[in-house]
């Protein structure tokens, strides 16, 4: 996505006061010979950067790699948008529990999340002994 700048609609921003920063990014994206074209519009308070609709950029890409390596990891290693349970308490105690496991898996010191947690699945003890052990004292 590129910041685009020109002329926006700004007769709207009286009811957002502190606004700094309008922009649109326009992207273009193939998948499977099928092109789509996504328009976001960001609003941001921010301070005067030197380099412009260049910062809000950055920020925007920043956010989303953020969201993509942490929803990454639950969407695909645990399936949580394939999800069936949408009312009451269980959708916050599964995340409860995911979040318990992705802090196992990464106590186990390994970066590959999926074959960890296979290998935990298949060595239940492994979780057990893991989940339960004691932190060593910090000098």
């Amino acid at each position: 996505m590129v910041p685009q700048s020109g002329p926006l609609c700004l007769s709207g921003l009286a009811d957002w006061p502190g606004i700094t920063h309008v922009a649109q990014l326009t992207g273009n994206r193939t998948e499977k010979g099928k092109s789509t074209v996504a328009v976001v519009f960001l609003m941001a308070t921010l301070p005067n950067a030197p380099d412009g609709p260049l910062s809000l950029l950055a920020l925007n890409r920043g956010q989303w790699a953020i969201e993509k390596s942490l929803h990454y990891v639950r969407d695909v290693t645990f399936a949580e948008d394939r999800s069936r349970l949408r009312t009451g308490h269980a959708p916050q105690l599964l995340a409860a529990c995911r979040n318990l496991a992705m802090t196992l898996l990464h106590r186990s010191g390994s970066s590959r999340i999926a074959a960890t947690r296979r290998s935990f699945s298949y060595h239940p003890r492994r979780a057990f002994v893991l989940l339960f052990a004691r932190p060593s004292p910090q000098p």
